[in-house]
């Protein structure tokens, strides 16, 4: 693996889940990690777990849906370090659920903000640091939902992942000339708080997830976290405008 002293990797909604878990794996790996999140009080708890395990950490409090707040925080970032060498796309959300027929304007364009616009805007604006970057590339989290269309209620989820896995191609063929890469990952099901509402009221669902998973078990954050690890090092400087799946062969189970 790559010594990754010196680089400069933006995490987007890291202050739980999978994101803080692909935080402390890029620290662990020689990054200096760019928390960001929108609970500053839970960043700074956590820029303070992470530099007590020796990671250098920083945390920027920003809405990934607020245009201009997106544009002047990755600025302020690339200004400071010069450069930014990786941008993971981490923020994102179901947002709840809705059947199209009753489903709001508002509530469509808040997800789709969520989950879409955010990964627009971000990358937007790190394009003039990443073209400073040494093996620079962006990392998106599309979703099973974006193949399988999601479930009962998720349908417009589906939607917004499936056009991060389009948005992922389009970036690479875009920014190839610069010699920045774009890949994407894709969670299967992952035990994170993304589930906890089913997994405390319906825990007999929740466990039964598993038999849809060839490796018979949930995916753990530390699973995607290094996948990321590989997308942003040197092994893999000659991917591009790839999805990985990350979901233990889930949907082929048994």
């Amino acid at each position: 693996m790559m010594n990754s002293k010196g680089k400069i990797a933006i995490i987007t909604g890291a202050t739980s889940g999978i994101g803080l878990a692909v935080a402390k794996r890029l620290g662990k790996d020689g990054f200096t990690v760019i928390l960001n999140g929108v609970q500053d009080s839970l960043g700074a708890e956590k820029v303070k777990e992470l530099s007590a395990e020796g990671i250098d950490a920083e945390y920027f409090g920003f809405d990934v849906t607020d245009e201009e707040a997106v544009r002047s925080n990755i600025k302020v970032i690339g200004e400071k370090y010069g450069k930014i060498d990786v941008l993971i796309n981490n923020a994102g959300g179901l947002g709840g659920r809705s059947r199209f027929e009753e489903m709001t304007t508002d509530f469509y364009r808040s997800v789709m903000a969520l989950n879409l616009d955010s990964v627009f805007f971000t990358s937007r604006a790190a394009i003039p640091f990443l073209k400073k970057g040494n093996n620079a590339t962006i990392i998106n989290y599309t979703s099973i939902a974006g193949w399988n269309a999601g479930g009962p209620g998720a349908g417009i989820y589906g939607t917004s992942k499936a056009g991060v896995h389009a948005l992922t191609r389009a970036l690479a063929k875009d920014l190839s000339e610069y010699g920045i890469r774009v890949n994407a990952v894709s969670p299967g099901t992952i035990d994170t708080a993304f589930h906890s509402q089913i997994k405390s009221t319906k825990p007999e669902v929740f466990a039964s997830w598993k038999n849809n998973i060839l490796l018979g078990r949930l995916g753990e954050p530390e699973d995607v976290a290094s996948v990321v690890s590989f997308l942003s090092s040197d092994d893999a400087v000659f991917i591009t405008a790839e999805t990985i799946q990350v979901g233990g062969g889930q949907g082929l189970g048994i």
